[in-house]
């Protein structure tokens, strides 16, 4: 079985092109977000795009100022020592460093830096020459779902999981920013039932809400969560599916009530709290003698009837079986305790404990 543990209740906050080509700017980004990330205790990583622009970008196309994309890219490159740079910052903040690299020089760049974590980015999850690439390093690889096919997705776990390596999955809508309507939050029980050997996350880039997609995507399962981040300086308009410190912060704060509220994991049946239980035993209905009834009598359920409250070390209606001989006259009315019968829970030292530790206590 491949540890997936490294994705378990991973943020990672994607900070893309918004240090726009400026070191200075990014290790804002990184101060900004680390009092956040400290202050609420999550493990958090900051991801970067890694891109060699020279190869990434045809020679003959780099001055095309009409190709959003491409100028974008040329707008905001930084060096391989400049990523060293926030690399090390980013790390000095107490983040993991994580990067998605867009070449084969890119992944290079992520084994010499360290990069503990590989995203592929959701254009390339067909490019199989950079994803071959990317499973050589032998790092944990996270992909998102926007914009592909089932056949696609198939073929990236089939992949990865032939190799040995981690996968974590992101259900993702690539449309920035996502209305609320359009997030498809359930397209992570269609992943989690698919691909039940994978962590399963929710990255999203909602412009409206912080909280409740939170809620549900903890609650249908998701363990692995991804934002854009931004801050606002340098007089530069934040895009609107990215999210501010303080957006970020309620995020979090998300993440813990929908952890609380939740509980614990679904594998298992719960074991109920000691108040839960107590508060359920007093609505228990006891034993009680309908009649005078004599030693040695054989019970039957004309004997008795049922009634609240229970008293301490009195029958309940979990326990009364047919037959059982009482050891002690009963008189009308009064509780059958377990020490007045003979019965297999009055042999057992546990179970007359519990039924001593419950109900009502008649003489207090």
């Amino acid at each position: 079985m491949i540890d997936q543990d490294i994705f378990e209740e991973l943020f990672v906050l994607e900070m893309a092109n918004n240090h726009l080509g400026s070191l200075d700017r990014g290790l804002k980004i990184v101060q900004a977000f680390a009092q956040v990330v400290r202050f609420n205790n999550v493990r958090a990583t900051i991801k970067l795009q890694f891109r060699d622009v020279d190869s990434f970008i045809h020679h003959s196309f780099v001055d095309r100022q009409d190709l959003r994309y491409i100028k974008k890219t040329v707008d905001t490159r930084l060096t391989d020592e400049d990523y060293a740079t926030l690399v090390r910052a980013i790390r000095q903040a107490g983040f993991t460093a994580t990067a998605t690299p867009f070449d084969e020089h890119s992944v290079d760049l992520c084994v010499a830096l360290g990069i503990p974590i590989i995203k592929v980015a959701s254009s390339d999850l067909n490019d199989w020459i950079l994803i071959e690439r990317i499973a050589r390093t032998k790092k944990p690889v996270i992909v998102s779902t926007g914009g592909s096919s089932l056949k696609d997705m198939d073929d990236i776990v089939t992949f990865f999981g032939n190799r040995n390596i981690p996968l974590g999955i992101n259900h993702c809508v690539s449309i920035y920013p996502s209305e609320d309507s359009e997030l498809e939050l359930n397209q992570i029980d269609f992943l989690r039932a698919r691909y039940p050997n994978n962590t399963i996350g929710f990255s999203t880039h909602e412009h409206t809400d912080w909280r409740n997609s939170m809620l549900i995507a903890y609650a249908k399962g998701a363990r692995m969560f991804e934002r854009h981040i931004d801050i606002q300086a340098d007089g530069v308009k934040v895009a609107p599916y990215c999210s501010l410190p303080h957006q970020i912060d309620e995020w979090f704060r998300a993440f813990h009530k929908a952890k609380e509220m939740c509980g614990a994991p679904g594998t298992q049946k719960r074991i109920p709290p000691k108040k839960e239980v107590e508060y359920l035993d007093a609505l228990v209905r006891g034993v009680y003698a309908k009649e005078d009834l004599p030693e040695g009598h054989l019970l039957t359920d004309d004997d008795v009837y049922l009634a609240i409250p229970l008293q301490k070390g009195q029958l309940s209606c979990r326990e009364l079986m047919r037959g059982e001989m009482l050891l002690h006259p009963v008189r009308k009315n009064a509780p059958i305790r377990i020490d007045d019968i003979e019965s297999p829970y009055s042999q057992i030292p546990s179970l007359r404990q519990t039924i001593y530790q419950r109900g009502l206590d008649v003489d207090n």
